[in-house]
C-alpha cells in the first residue's frame, strides 16, 4: 500500500505525480455512479469513480479512464462480464468491488464469495497492477438492512484478508464515519449521494496516497425526529423503495440490455471519450464531445 509520495513521479517544477496511467473500475451500481446524477457525465451518471478519476488525470496527459461497473449485478456477473474485458485493456490501476447484492438480495454465503473474489483479485494483481479493493459500509442503523450486518461484516474481513494476500490497496468504508450520516447516501437508503460518492472519492485518492484538490464536506447534524416519525419514515421507504427492488430483483434478476457508460478507456474530459456504443446505450448517437444523456431510470442496486 503506498502510504506516502515515494514512487511517485515528480515534475521538474516539484509538482507530484502519481505512477498511474490507465484506471479501470469493476462492480455494480456503486461503482457506476447510481446515485450521482450529472447529465455533463457519460451515461448521465458520475459516481465516486469519476471523480478519482478526475484528479488523477490532472497533471498525467496520457491517463485514460474506463467504468466497466454496471448496475444490479452479482459477484459471478461482475467477473464473467467484466474481468476478461478490463484485462484486455491492460489497466495499470485497477478498482474492484462487488457481492453487496449478493448478500442483500441473495442471502449469499460471505465466504463463499471471498473465494470468488480472491481467484479474481489474484488475477488482476498477477498483471502488475495497482489493485483497489472495498469493504462495504456499515448499514447498521437501516431498516432490514441491519439483518445482514453480521455477513457484511464476515465479508469485510475476508475482502481485508484477500487485500493483504495480494498487496492490494484497502479502502475501508466501514471505518468511514461520514458514511454514517443519512445525507451521504441517496433516498433509498441503498446508493450513495453525490455527497457520499465524493467521500469515496476522497477516501480512495487518500488510500492511494496521491495527493488531490478534494476537499471533506461536513455534513450538518439532522435533528431528533423522535421514535415515531422515524419509523413512520421507515414504512414509507419499504413501500417506495424496498418493495420495488425485490419485485424488480424476482422478475428482472439480470437485464442484459445495460451496458457499461466508459467500455473503453479515455481521457475523463474533453473530445476523446470512448465509443462507439451499442444500441441502447444511454450516450448513443452523441457525437463523443458532447455529454451525456440523462441519468438513467429505474435504478437498480
Amino acid at each position: 500500500m503506498i502510504t506516502d509520495d515515494r514512487g511517485l513521479n515528480r515534475t521538474g517544477g516539484g509538482q507530484v505525480l502519481h505512477p498511474w496511467h490507465r484506471f479501470v473500475a469493476l462492480g455494480d451500481s456503486y461503482t457506476e455512479g447510481i446515485g450521482d446524477p450529472e447529465p455533463r457525465s457519460l451515461g448521465g451518471l458520475r459516481g465516486w469513480a469519476d471523480r478519482a478519476a478526475e484528479e488523477l488525470s490532472d497533471g498525467q496527459p496520457d491517463f485514460a479512464y474506463a467504468n466497466l461497473a454496471v448496475r444490479g449485478l452479482l459477484l459471478r456477473q461482475i467477473l464473467d462480464r467484466q474481468l476478461a474485458p478490463a484485462l484486455a485493456l491492460k489497466p495499470d490501476l485497477i478498482a474492484m468491488s462487488g457481492g453487496g447484492n449478493d448478500i442483500l438480495f441473495k442471502r449469499g454465503n460471505p465466504d463463499r464469495l471471498a473465494e470468488k473474489l480472491d481467484a479474481a483479485v489474484g488475477v488482476l494483481s498477477a498483471t502488475g497492477a495497482t489493485v483497489l479493493l472495498y469493504a462495504g459500509p456499515d448499514w447498521g442503523n437501516t431498516p432490514v438492512f441491519s439483518t445482514i450486518r453480521g455477513k457484511v461484516a464476515v465479508y469485510n474481513e475476508n475482502i481485508h484478508t484477500i487485500g493483504a494476500r495480494h498487496h492490494c490497496v484497502m479502502v475501508d468504508l466501514w471505518c468511514l464515519p461520514e458514511l454514517q450520516h443519512a445525507s451521504m447516501w441517496d433516498p433509498d437508503r441503498l446508493h450513495l449521494s453525490p455527497l457520499g460518492h465524493h467521500a469515496v472519492a476522497v477516501a480512495t485518492l487518500n488510500a492511494l496516497g496521491v495527493p488531490h484538490t478534494l476537499e471533506p464536506f461536513q455534513p450538518k447534524p439532522l435533528p431528533d425526529q423522535g421514535w415515531k416519525r422515524a419509523r413512520a419514515e421507515d414504512l414509507v421507504w419499504a413501500r417506495q423503495y424496498f418493495v420495488p427492488w425485490i419485485l424488480r430483483r424476482i422478475l428482472h434478476p439480470e437485464d442484459e440490455s445495460l451496458t457499461a457508460k466508459r467500455p473503453l478507456p479515455g481521457p475523463i474530459f474533453g473530445l476523446g471519450r470512448p465509443g462507439p456504443f451499442p444500441p441502447g446505450h444511454p450516450v448513443a448517437g452523441l457525437n463523443h464531445g458532447m455529454s451525456g444523456g440523462p441519468a438513467p431510470q429505474g435504478q437498480a442496486a
